[in-house]
Protein backbone atom coordinates (compact mmCIF):
# COMPACT_ATOMS: atom_id res chain seq x y z
CA UNK A 1 0.00 0.00 0.00
CA UNK A 2 1.45 3.68 -0.85
CA UNK A 3 1.05 6.14 1.89
CA UNK A 4 -0.07 9.80 0.60
CA UNK A 5 0.27 13.06 2.17
CA UNK A 6 -2.52 15.60 1.67
CA UNK A 7 -1.40 18.56 -0.62
CA UNK A 8 -3.09 22.17 -0.81
CA UNK A 9 -1.26 24.43 -3.54
CA UNK A 10 -2.90 28.18 -3.02
CA UNK A 11 -2.81 31.51 -4.74
CA UNK A 12 -3.57 34.77 -3.77
CA UNK A 13 -6.36 34.66 -6.17
CA UNK A 14 -7.74 30.64 -5.72
CA UNK A 15 -7.06 27.18 -4.74
CA UNK A 16 -4.38 25.47 -7.33
CA UNK A 17 -4.66 22.11 -6.20
CA UNK A 18 -5.81 20.20 -3.40
CA UNK A 19 -6.07 16.17 -3.50
CA UNK A 20 -3.35 13.21 -2.58
CA UNK A 21 0.35 12.50 -3.41
CA UNK A 22 2.70 10.00 -2.84
CA UNK A 23 5.64 13.25 -3.06
CA UNK A 24 6.06 16.89 -3.13
CA UNK A 25 8.90 18.99 -4.47
CA UNK A 26 8.91 22.47 -3.67
CA UNK A 27 12.13 25.32 -4.34
CA UNK A 28 12.76 26.36 -1.10
CA UNK A 29 15.17 29.42 0.48
CA UNK A 30 17.95 27.07 0.68
CA UNK A 31 17.52 24.73 -2.19
CA UNK A 32 14.68 22.63 -4.01
CA UNK A 33 13.19 20.04 -0.89
CA UNK A 34 11.40 16.92 -1.44
CA UNK A 35 8.11 16.15 1.11
CA UNK A 36 6.90 12.43 1.64
CA UNK A 37 4.17 11.33 3.71
CA UNK A 38 5.17 11.47 7.78
CA UNK A 39 8.02 14.09 6.85
CA UNK A 40 8.72 16.15 10.14
CA UNK A 41 7.25 19.50 10.54
CA UNK A 42 8.61 22.25 8.36
CA UNK A 43 7.95 25.74 7.73
CA UNK A 44 9.89 27.01 5.24
CA UNK A 45 10.11 30.53 2.33
CA UNK A 46 9.63 29.44 -1.13
CA UNK A 47 11.60 31.11 -3.95
CA UNK A 48 10.10 31.54 -7.46
CA UNK A 49 10.26 28.16 -8.84
CA UNK A 50 8.83 25.25 -9.82
CA UNK A 51 6.69 22.66 -7.52
CA UNK A 52 6.14 18.95 -8.68
CA UNK A 53 3.08 17.26 -6.90
CA UNK A 54 3.62 13.41 -7.73
CA UNK A 55 0.66 11.66 -7.59
CA UNK A 56 1.46 8.72 -8.53
CA UNK A 57 3.53 6.46 -10.45
CA UNK A 58 1.87 7.73 -13.69
CA UNK A 59 1.22 11.47 -12.48
CA UNK A 60 2.74 14.24 -11.73
CA UNK A 61 1.28 17.80 -11.78
CA UNK A 62 4.09 20.82 -12.33
CA UNK A 63 3.31 24.59 -10.83
CA UNK A 64 4.92 27.63 -10.71
CA UNK A 65 5.29 29.63 -7.89
CA UNK A 66 6.75 32.74 -7.73
CA UNK A 67 7.56 32.98 -4.01
CA UNK A 68 5.58 32.33 -0.81
CA UNK A 69 5.35 29.39 2.17
CA UNK A 70 5.48 25.83 2.57
CA UNK A 71 4.10 24.54 5.48
CA UNK A 72 4.71 20.55 6.38
CA UNK A 73 2.80 18.51 8.76
CA UNK A 74 3.21 15.12 9.21
CA UNK A 75 -0.12 14.19 6.30
CA UNK A 76 -0.29 18.01 5.50
CA UNK A 77 1.87 20.11 2.64
CA UNK A 78 0.35 23.21 2.29
CA UNK A 79 1.63 25.84 0.02
CA UNK A 80 0.90 29.32 -0.21
CA UNK A 81 2.16 31.01 -2.72
CA UNK A 82 1.93 34.88 -4.37
CA UNK A 83 1.45 33.47 -7.50
CA UNK A 84 0.98 29.74 -8.56
CA UNK A 85 -0.14 28.52 -12.04
CA UNK A 86 -0.30 25.41 -13.84
CA UNK A 87 2.85 24.66 -15.75
CA UNK A 88 0.46 24.23 -18.37
CA UNK A 89 -0.95 27.48 -18.52
CA UNK A 90 1.87 29.85 -18.52
CA UNK A 91 1.89 32.25 -21.30
CA UNK A 92 4.86 32.09 -22.55
CA UNK A 93 4.37 34.97 -25.04
CA UNK A 94 3.93 36.94 -21.66
CA UNK A 95 6.93 35.39 -19.65
CA UNK A 96 9.71 35.81 -22.98
CA UNK A 97 8.08 39.77 -22.90
CA UNK A 98 8.82 40.16 -18.96
CA UNK A 99 12.43 38.41 -19.24
CA UNK A 100 12.88 41.04 -22.76
CA UNK A 101 11.74 43.97 -20.16
CA UNK A 102 13.45 43.22 -17.24
CA UNK A 103 16.99 42.58 -19.12
CA UNK A 104 16.50 46.23 -20.59
CA UNK A 105 15.80 48.15 -17.24
CA UNK A 106 18.64 46.30 -15.78
CA UNK A 107 20.75 47.48 -18.97
CA UNK A 108 19.71 50.87 -17.95
CA UNK A 109 22.85 52.43 -16.52
CA UNK A 110 20.99 55.82 -15.60
CA UNK A 111 20.44 54.73 -12.09
CA UNK A 112 16.43 55.95 -12.68
CA UNK A 113 15.11 52.22 -12.05
CA UNK A 114 14.46 50.37 -9.12
CA UNK A 115 17.09 47.28 -9.41
CA UNK A 116 16.10 44.77 -7.45
CA UNK A 117 12.48 45.18 -8.48
CA UNK A 118 13.93 44.26 -12.24
CA UNK A 119 15.92 41.53 -11.04
CA UNK A 120 13.13 39.72 -9.25
CA UNK A 121 10.86 40.50 -12.75
CA UNK A 122 13.77 38.56 -14.78
CA UNK A 123 14.25 35.99 -12.11
CA UNK A 124 10.50 35.13 -11.71
CA UNK A 125 10.18 35.16 -16.02
CA UNK A 126 12.87 33.03 -16.29
CA UNK A 127 11.84 30.60 -13.78
CA UNK A 128 8.55 30.57 -15.70
CA UNK A 129 10.04 29.69 -19.17
CA UNK A 130 11.95 26.76 -17.17
CA UNK A 131 9.53 25.55 -16.18
CA UNK A 132 7.61 25.20 -19.52
CA UNK A 133 10.89 23.72 -20.76
CA UNK A 134 10.93 20.98 -18.21
CA UNK A 135 6.94 20.59 -18.37
CA UNK A 136 7.51 20.58 -22.69
CA UNK A 137 11.11 17.95 -21.84
CA UNK A 138 8.78 15.80 -19.59
CA UNK A 139 5.51 15.34 -22.31
CA UNK A 140 8.50 13.93 -25.41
Amino acid sequence: MTMTIHVDIVSAEKEIFSGLAEMVFAPAELGEVGIAPRHAPLITNLVPGEVRVKVNDTETNDYYVSGGILEVQPHLVTILADTAIRAKDIDEAAALEAKAKAEEMLSDKSGKIDYAKAQAELSQAMMQLRTLDRLRKKSR
